[in-house]
């Protein structure tokens, strides 16, 4: 209970501070926007509270304030917002956070209001991740892969095949190295799995992994096949049947693994991206650290990303304005400087291809060289996919890397509890068709961080549509009922 209430104390705090009526407009003509960013390590807080600088200084009539919110409660202070009328003008969000608002009409289609400039350098695989039906919600501009964080000095003693983007390891391979990297109290790898669903799912997309199968009815059904099953059950035979991965590590998120790490505990960690910048802080002196490709598949190192996103509220009566503002944001020399300023990728080709992202200090060549390979997560936009991954397939696939079911089991839970399809919604050509609902349990702490696969969820009603038997509400407000 105290953790709830702190929560929806923080929302109303983040509400009060910077979410006051939107797109205001003084007397003498000037226009104030707000732009609330979830920036939060100092130096992206810094490089973005410049560029609304360096704005407001060329733009008089035309003026961005800063607001500052959190990834801790975005979800639910956005919705709070929104059903208020006091959303910000300009949002900072996820890509996977999308669907619901772009879905409920909170967010402004950018289709007609961005430049051709910047629409034809973000790659149109990258704008899947923000398009919902006909219309694009959001600018994908910040975008991060999973790679795998080694000790270099034990990988250099042990004398395994050093892969590059390139020549990775295959996921077998990956595996013997991990076994020859372990012995005397030493694991090859820790694998941080908490929210081990998002992990599984953009990492098998290198192993030709769907899940989600959409029928000539519309219908989806989860199908749990060959290439879904390389990445989970290469995990759950380094933990059970080699030793060479912690099994005390499946519960832990990415920074609990950093001590045992710089303690020589484990040999590699896969992390995301921008997980370097607390490596570069925190690894003690002299602690030598490189960053590697994840392992490739049968279709290459393909992985599955929900990059970071820029929307404008439906709400604000200066879409034009903001859409100047996102245009300046994202030039691509600015779109570097957020890069360096969170550790991440932009996803704008021109920007990609600044020398700043191509040298070998701190890996960013690596991770650069991954770009061309991200792809949009396979479930990102699905409308419910939140309470299916909470309650079927977290505790599922926590069961099958711990060693308590095999991959049978596995397969029967998500294949059986997936086969679920909400109503095609009866409000459907509403401005705000249905309205989305808070996130089920406990707010995830979201790192910022992956096309757009055809959902296995429809938007249902929220109150108006029967319970019929056999049929469940969400707790968004929706009705799922089995496939028949």
């Amino acid at each position: 209970m105290r953790t709830r209430t702190v929560t929806l104390l923080t929302a109303l705090v983040l509400l009060l501070a910077g979410c006051s009526a939107g797109g205001e407009e003084t007397d003498d003509g000037r226009i104030t926007l707000r732009f609330q960013s979830l920036a939060w390590q100092d130096e992206s807080v810094r490089v973005n509270r410049e560029l609304v600088r360096e704005w407001n200084a060329t733009h008089p009539d035309v003026r961005v304030e800063y607001v500052q919110g959190s990834w801790d409660s975005v979800h639910d202070q956005l919705l709070t917002s929104f059903e208020g009328g006091e959303a910000p003008d300009i949002i900072h969000d996820a890509s996977d956070d999308l669907a619901d608002f772009a879905h409920g009409g909170y967010l402004a289609d950018l289709t007609d209001l961005l430049p051709r400039r910047l629409k034809s350098d973000i790659p149109q695989r990258t704008w899947e991740t923000a398009a919902f039906g006909d219309g694009v919600y959001g600018v994908p501009f910040l975008q991060e892969p999973r790679v795998l964080i080694a000790n270099a000095t034990l990988l250099e003693r042990s004398g395994v095949r050093i892969p590059t983007p390139e020549h990775p390891w295959t996921w077998a391979e990956f595996r013997q190295v991990t076994k020859r990297l372990s012995g005397d109290g030493r694991y090859g790898v820790a694998w941080p799995l908490k929210e081990p669903v998002s992990a599984t799912l953009n990492l098998s997309l290198s192993a030709g992994g769907e899940l989600f199968h959409r029928g000539g009815d519309g219908r989806v059904t989860v199908r749990f096949e060959e290439g879904d099953r390389v990445v989970p059950r290469t995990i759950h035979d380094q933990v059970n049947t080699d030793r060479s991965a912690s099994s005390t590590t499946l519960g832990s998120g990415g920074s609990d693994t950093l001590p045992g790490f710089f303690a020589g505990k484990y040999a590699m960690v896969p992390l995301g991206f921008s997980y370097r910048q607390q490596i570069e802080q925190q690894a003690p002196e002299g602690f030598d650290w490189r960053v590697l490709p994840a392992p490739a598949g049968a279709d290459g190192l393909a992985q599955g990303v929900s990059p970071q996103t820029l929307s404008i509220a439906e709400d604000t009566p200066h879409k034009k304005e903001a859409a100047a503002f996102l245009d300046f944001l994202l030039q691509p020399g600015n779109m570097v400087r957020l890069a360096l300023g969170d550790w991440m990728l932009p996803t704008g080709e021109q920007a990609l291809k600044d020398p700043a992202l191509h040298t070998a200090e701190r890996g960013w060549a690596t991770g650069t060289a991954l770009a061309a390979h991200l792809r949009p997560a396979p479930a990102q936009s699905v409308r419910g996919y939140a309470e299916w991954k909470d309650k079927v397939a977290t505790p599922a696939l926590q069961e099958y890397y711990s060693g308590a079911i095999g991959l049978d089991e596995l397969r029967e839970r998500l294949e059986e509890d997936g086969n679920l399809v909400l109503a095609l919604p009866a409000c459907a050509g509403r401005t705000r068709p249905c309205r989305p609902g808070p996130r089920a349990g406990k707010p995830v702490a979201r790192r910022a961080p992956g096309g757009l696969a055809s959902p296995p969820w429809q938007l249902s009603t929220r109150s108006s549509t029967p319970v019929s038997a056999g049929a469940a509400r969400t707790p968004s407000g929706c009705v799922v009922a089995p496939v028949p």
